[in-house]
């Protein structure tokens, strides 16, 4: 086993995989990991236990949110709160490792066109994803969230190919903390054998109205709005289909 620096290997080229490790999480690839068939080896995880032996007991965690930003993880159980980056972070790996959460085995598109096979460990990331795409769906507006997703998109692919300083990405930067300042709340979940399970959540900005959705109550919205809203959308149906009706060859 050997470290990767960059594109720099800097170990012989029989070693049986190579190893790039972070806060965030450790990768691996190149050796005999190159073949996209070979399973990965069960000591190649050094961050995350095997879901199959991690405890029969689920950890239940309350993270809370500002802006977007996680600013305390508390063990509902223990009772335990941590509100640095570094220690939020360091105590999410350490229980999302200790269930076996954040692996993946993926073949990648690099920058350059050639495919290439990865295998990674991200306990805490796995975790703070989960969480944020829940805080986020609960408080910010559809249609910002649909604009949002697709930046998300391009964030990730300019920060996979190296423009963290481009122009570019300091435009998508920005236009993601613009939509991130109703993300607060809190979400609680559970942390259980390679899977996180969200358990509830709460917003002082949530956009969530009990009493316009409610089955019970009847609140603002009436649903005999909705029958004109289906004609509207049922013109384009209908003529979509009457013309596939008028390709089919006459029998």
């Amino acid at each position: 086993m050997h470290r990767k620096m960059g594109s720099l290997c800097l170990s012989p080229p029989k070693a049986p995989w190579s190893m790039d490790a972070n806060l965030m999480h450790i990768s691996y690839e190149s050796g005999i990991l190159e073949n996209p068939k070979t399973h990965a080896p069960s000591d190649l995880y050094l961050m995350t236990k095997n879901p199959e032996d991690a405890p029969n007991t689920p950890d239940v965690l309350e993270i809370e949110f500002s802006k977007g930003v996680p600013i305390k993880v508390t063990h509902l159980k223990e009772g335990r709160s941590l509100d640095t980056p570094l220690q939020i972070f360091s105590y999410l790996n350490k229980i999302g490792g200790k269930h076996g959460v954040g692996r993946i085995d993926i073949v990648e598109n690099r920058y350059i066109g050639m495919k290439s096979r990865g295998i990674y460990e991200t306990p805490g990331g796995t975790i703070l994803y989960h969480t944020h795409l829940d805080i986020e769906t609960f408080t910010m507006d559809r249609e910002v969230r649909r604009i949002k997703q697709g930046l998300g998109v391009k964030f990730s692919e300019l920060i996979y190919n190296g423009f963290w300083f481009s122009p570019e990405c300091t435009f998508v930067r920005h236009c993601i903390d613009k939509s991130q300042e109703s993300v607060e709340g809190k979400v609680q979940l559970s942390v259980f054998k390679g899977q996180v399970y969200i358990l509830g959540r709460e917003s002082p900005r949530s956009l969530y109205n009990k009493e316009l959705v409610s089955m019970d109550v009847q609140g603002d919205y009436d649903p005999c709005d909705a029958s004109g809203f289906i004609k509207v959308n049922a013109v384009r149906l209908k003529e979509y289909h009457r013309l596939q009706g008028d390709a089919q060859p006459k029998q």
